[in-house]
């Protein structure tokens, strides 16, 4: 905030509206005046928010105009006061808070180390600013450091910027992270997110990609890149405080569906170490018994029984270890062999669903170590598993999982990658390799929802859909189920997913003329048989939706009506890619239909009862 009120209590303020992202620092900084030599004071809190409320008086303890705020959910670097935003240079010139991820902050860090500075945290954020002050050293020109900066830094970022030379402006820049700007007559606001400033002004501008931004107490300017200055119109929110929340998305789910790659990103990040290396140490799995583990259970419900069923393909191919894959409400009721030197891992959103707690419960009483896949800081799950491992999708609103499903499996895809390099499956070259192809996977995604109007067109022609069948072999069977999953819980239309191959065996009878069939084809080794499976329900009447690889396309198009290409990355991480125009479909098909997208009817986002 810079303008006529005091900062420090609308910074609180503000960072209490966005609280609900489960944040575990937070800090401000605020200068005294606005002469040239004022004092920046920068207070910061490991925890709740409430540390920092009490630290500053709810603000009162910490006098100014002008100041930058941040909550902080750590992805490099534990929690801690030293680790929390903001960030700054060692002589206060540039403080900075960043949302998003740097992804060459090492590179960035090496060669600034090389120049004298030297870091105090282990955040991304801090080799941000202090790259910035390096390139406003030479230049003396805020918007130039930054353009400048911008051009360096891979990765997406939402920065708030303070320069000690500037008492009165604050300075902002944007790529992929949220970012809006708010206005009215006491001044100016800078945010994440809409509820972040709703009780304060209803007039917003929203930055765009690459884009820079200097505010005063009175005025907002913007520019581009190249920083020549752009007009921008303010929009006036019409939304109630739970509405804004979706950040200009028509639904939450949208919202979430794009937020997906970030998920991705953030989740790959939480587990490598410096050296870019798969690392659970902070789940404190006993070496030791991994030596020995010789199976392993999935026991999950819904979305996450279906990641479930990706992972038993994806451990078994690259760790060789045994994997069972069981429904959590069917396990907990039955007497399941569980063998000595098992591993249960059980997949929960939220952390408290109450067939997969008991089905936890039941394994420990069977004497396996059981570890949990959760999005939910300290839910009873996570307090009750012998591991824990967080999935870092953020908050998910939509009752249809979306990004929380897609950083599940890049849980289990890091899980698998670290067992079989620990038993000597991979060499560390290839267990490198598959990392490099992880960290490549949010980029594919963006490329993927950039084809989302194609899959609108599409969606369009099936309100009249009455039954919609989903096919795949092997892990493209697996994503199928989650595909039929997404379209029946929003859209209301009858869908099923069946193993290719099983289509003879019974389901075909179903198919008649125009029904829709959508296959799933992104194996090439198994390519030619499902190719035979469209012709088998197009010799009946069907019309099919192929998903295949870019390079099998054209192909794929001399038998299938429609076609659409799906980046291609290594065969074991596909599902990550074959999923999101799944999901794109589901949503479009249920918005043509006039469905309640965001709360399907008979559905609850925690299913915290049997």
């Amino acid at each position: 905030y810079i303008g006529k009120k005091q900062a420090a209590p609308i910074l609180l303020r503000g960072l209490e509206k966005l609280e609900y992202r489960g944040y575990d620092s937070a800090g401000i900084a605020v200068r005294e005046n606005s002469a040239p030599d004022a004092k920046i004071n920068i207070v910061k809190a490991k925890g709740r928010l409430k540390a920092l409320l009490e630290k500053t008086d709810c603000g009162r303890a910490v006098p100014g105009l002008c100041g930058i705020g941040h909550t902080r959910w750590a992805t490099h670097g534990e929690p801690s006061e030293l680790n929390a935003h903001p960030h700054c240079t060692d002589d206060l010139s540039v403080v900075l808070v960043h949302n998003g991820i740097i992804e060459n902050y090492q590179e960035i860090r090496e060669k600034l180390t090389k120049s004298g500075y030297r870091f105090y945290s282990q955040t991304d954020t801090e080799a941000a600013v202090k790259l910035i002050d390096s390139y406003y050293k030479q230049s003396g020109e805020p918007l130039t450091a930054i353009s400048q900066a911008m051009l360096r830094i891979r990765g997406s970022y939402a920065f708030a910027m303070m320069f000690r030379d500037f008492p009165d402006s604050l300075f902002v820049a944007r790529k992929d992270s949220p970012l809006i700007i708010g206005q009215n007559g006491d001044g100016c606001y800078i945010a994440s997110d809409v509820p972040a400033i709703l009780d304060s002004t209803r007039t917003v501008y929203y930055i765009g990609n690459l884009e820079m931004a200097q505010l005063t107490a009175g005025a907002v300017h913007f520019y581009n890149i190249d920083r020549e200055e752009i007009e921008k119109e303010p929009v006036q929110i019409q939304w109630d405080a739970e509405s804004a929340e979706k950040g200009g998305y028509e639904h939450f789910m949208l919202k979430e569906i794009h937020e997906q790659p970030q998920a991705v990103r953030d989740t790959i990040q939480s587990y490598l170490n410096e050296q870019g290396e798969i690392d659970f140490s902070a789940a404190s799995l006993d070496d030791a018994f991994l030596k020995q583990l010789e199976r392993i259970y999935f026991v999950a419900c819904g979305s996450a029984y279906h990641v479930g069923v990706a992972a038993q393909y994806v451990l078994e191919d690259l760790a060789k270890i045994p994997v069972r894959v069981e429904l959590a409400s069917e396990f907990r009721y039955r007497d399941p062999l569980v063998p000595e030197n098992t591993l249960v891992v059980i997949i929960s959103q939220s952390g408290e669903t109450a067939d997969s707690l008991a089905a936890l419960r039941k394994a420990k009483e069977q004497g396996a170590k059981t570890l949990a896949i959760v999005n939910v800081v300290g839910s009873t799950i996570a307090r009750e598993a012998d591991y824990v491992f967080y999935t870092l999708a953020g908050p998910e609103i939509a009752v249809a999982t979306t990004k929380a499903y897609s950083a599940q499996l890049l849980a289990v895809y890091a899980l698998a990658i670290a067992f079989a390099q620990d038993r000597g499956q991979l060499t560390d070259d290839q267990a490198a390799a598959l990392v490099q192809e992880l960290e490549s996977l949010p980029g594919k995604m963006e490329r993927l929802l950039e084809d989302e109007e194609r899959i609108q067109w599409f969606a369009s022609k099936q309100i009249a859909a009455k039954d919609i069948f989903f096919i795949g072999r092997g892990l493209d069977y697996a994503i199928s189920l989650e595909g039929s999953l997404k379209m029946k819980e929003i859209s209301y239309i009858h869908s099923e997913a069946y193993a290719a191959g099983e289509l003879k065996h019974g389901p075909i009878s179903l198919i008649e003329p125009g029904t829709l069939v959508i296959a799933v084809a992104t194996i090439p080794s198994l390519f030619d048989k499902t190719m035979a499976n469209i012709r088998e329900v197009k010799a009946r009447g069907a019309k099919v939706l192929c998903l295949t690889l870019e390079s099998m396309a054209q192909e794929a198009g001399k038998t299938a009506d429609y076609v659409l290409p799906i980046p291609e990355t290594h065969p074991l991480l596909q599902p990550s890619l074959n999923v999101i125009p799944l999901q794109v479909l589901a949503y479009y098909a249920a918005l043509a239909r006039g469905c309640d997208v965001d709360k399907p009817r008979n559905l609850a986002k925690s299913v915290t009862v049997e």
